[in-house]
């Protein structure tokens, strides 16, 4: 079976209009070595029938991992993508953020034995994800700051995320007061340590769930690598209707626990105790 270099796991749920950008940020990736892991918390058969359809256009090969809609079980759709995956190395994003063309290929050059990346995204206003075509994507608009001020993004520190230069990219991510971790939507470790610490907390709904991933990954002895200027996906706007204090109040004391025990393993991830 031929593998590829990194696996990259894309969440997803009935967002097949911001879904379609995504997947045409992937066709435009320097780094040409990837597949795509759909991982799919109960989509309708509108998202089977947009795969099915995108496969046809990219040069990729694209895997859908779904499971049945019973609320927000992101963790559970993420374990089961992880286990799907073919390649050593496993990119982490979403399916409402635009991957720039360089996205996989800075991964791919700073990924490190003994080190997780931690990157970041720049959130846009739902006027400008809108307006975001295909056209803009592959050519590369749509990471321009001259092009999102003109189209509805205000200034401000955050569009830093977005400079090319790598010398300024190193500096922000050396000075940022921001902590690494693992960020569901742009980050990225080796697989045989992602299984090592038993995947995802499948008690854990929305609410810190992937941070917690990367306690325990540091538990383990692996140090996360701050990238968040270096590696540029851009956040397409939503509702949260998924969003609830008591489930980031659960989550918070089991990474609490997570820290103050310095677990490596949970019970409730890939396997089952």
């Amino acid at each position: 079976m031929n593998t590829v270099t990194i696996s990259v796991i894309i969440s997803t749920y009935n967002a097949n209009e911001w879904l379609k950008k995504v997947l045409w940020g992937y066709q435009n990736q320097y780094f040409k070595d990837f597949e795509i892991v759909i991982a799919d918390d109960g989509s309708g058969p509108k998202t089977k029938a947009l795969l099915e359809e995108m496969r046809t256009k990219v040069f990729y090969p694209i895997k859908h991992v779904w499971q049945e809609d019973d609320g927000f079980q992101k963790s559970k759709i993420l374990n089961k993508a992880i286990v799907e995956c073919t390649a050593p190395y496993i990119v982490m994003s979403d399916g409402d953020c635009i991957p720039r063309p360089d996205f996989l290929e800075v991964h791919n050059e700073l990924k490190e034995e003994g080190y997780y990346l931690s990157g970041g995204y720049f959130k846009l206003p739902m006027e400008t994800s809108k307006k975001i075509d295909k056209n803009d994507i592959l050519s590369e608009r749509c990471f321009s700051v001259k092009w999102l001020k003109e189209n509805g993004v205000s200034s401000s520190f955050k569009l830093n995320k977005l400079t090319k230069r790598k010398s300024k990219a190193s500096l922000l991510n050396f000075i940022t007061p921001t902590k690494a971790t693992w960020n569901g939507n742009n980050s990225s470790g080796w697989k045989k340590d992602i299984v090592a610490v038993n995947g995802l907390d499948e008690r854990m709904q929305y609410g810190g769930q992937d941070c917690e991933l990367g306690e325990r990954l540091v538990n383990l002895g692996i140090r996360p690598k701050q990238i968040r200027y270096s590696t540029t996906c851009i956040h397409l706007d939503h509702a949260r209707g998924y969003k609830n204090e008591e489930s980031i109040a659960r989550n918070n004391a089991i990474r609490k626990h997570t820290r103050k025990s310095k677990c490596v393993w949970t019970d409730y991830g890939i396997k089952k105790e």
